[in-house]
């Protein structure tokens, strides 16, 4: 059976760049309490004239680029966000008419700054299933317009941004000794009892918007951090543990780890009960802050571009977000 293997990866972070000393003069913070409590020492924001299907095409077009795959040649096209441009359509689809993919089906995957893990499974499957060749999935954001810039603890994590890749079906030389490569396993959970944790109130068919809504900022992200914090960890923890114990692995046979980047001290707290050497886990939430479903596939094509990933290596990812909804991977390059 053919495996779902990555022939390209690309990513996207808009020019404008906003520091912790930019949001000094917006909210009561500093740039020591944002780097000692989250590790982010800047982040992008979208222009004003872009959107997050824009992001999403920049990035698509570096992975298509790298893959050697022309949008004409897409059999499907997933799309983790949050952000789309607008309630409908779906910023798939945006996607797919910007690029130029017209024989792709497209479609949306929502499960916040787990997104594009989610989307990474669903194409996986289809093609597994032998009913896609060509799949790009793709992870964006624009949560610079979902915050409220007058909340210290939620608006310093945030920043925009896109990440992508494409996926073909490959199968293994005969002869090769290499142990099968490719996406070996994708886990994903949920717990929809814990969805009050991450949420954006209004806006939706519960609490439409509304003048007063607006007002009130409830059309804006909510978040009870200590509680994500601590759920986080223990869920990524468990979660990794699992995936990598169903292809009889321990953590000492992972060579990187590409993590969805909410805050430094979750990634080293998860390194730590992972008994993993934190040199192996990609960083760049010091430069991007939280880019949501963008962060781990723009992770993975900065690993890929700076030559730290080599044939054969094993992958763990994992990612966490609102629902809450988390997951994790194992991959073999």
């Amino acid at each position: 059976m053919a495996r779902t293997h990555i022939i390209g990866t690309g990513s996207y972070a808009p020019a404008q760049v906003l520091t912790n000393q930019d949001l000094e003069r917006l909210v009561d913070t500093s740039d020591a309490w944002i780097r000692e409590r989250t590790g982010i020492q800047e982040r992008r924001q979208a222009a004003p004239d872009e959107a997050t299907s824009d992001l999403a095409v920049q990035a698509s077009r570096n992975a298509l680029e790298m893959a050697g795959v022309a949008p004409g040649d897409l059999d499907l096209i997933v799309v983790g966000t949050v952000t789309a441009d607008m309630p409908m359509p779906s910023c798939a689809a945006l996607v797919q008419a910007k690029l130029g993919a017209k024989r792709a089906f497209a479609f949306d995957v929502s499960a916040a700054c787990a997104g594009w893990l989610y989307a990474l499974s669903v194409a996986d499957q289809f093609v597994r299933s032998g009913q896609v060749r060509r799949a790009l999935v793709v992870g964006a954001d624009v949560l610079t317009r979902a915050v409220d810039w007058t909340d210290r603890n939620t608006c310093v994590l945030f920043g925009d941004g896109a990440g992508a890749l494409v996926l073909g079906a490959e199968r293994d030389a005969e002869g090769d000794a290499m142990a099968p490569r490719g996406i070996l396993s994708t886990h994903l959970r949920t717990d929809g009892e814990l969805a009050n944790l991450l949420c954006i109130p209004a806006g939706g068919s519960r609490t439409p918007v509304t003048a007063d809504n607006v007002d009130a900022n409830l059309h804006k992200l909510k978040m009870n951090g200590k509680e994500v914090f601590r759920f986080a960890v223990r869920a990524l923890v468990e979660s990794t543990q699992a995936s990598l114990g169903v292809h009889g692995m321990t953590t000492t046979q992972v060579d990187h780890v590409i993590a969805h980047q909410a805050n430094l001290r979750i990634l080293e707290a998860v390194m730590e009960r992972l008994e993993i050497p934190k040199e192996k886990c990609w960083l760049n939430l010091h430069k991007y802050g939280n880019t949501s479903s963008a962060s781990l596939p723009m992770s993975l094509d900065e690993a890929q571009r700076a030559g730290r990933l080599k044939r054969g290596d094993v992958i763990a990812m994992m990612a966490i977000g609102a629902g809450m909804a988390w997951g994790s991977a194992v991959v073999r390059w």
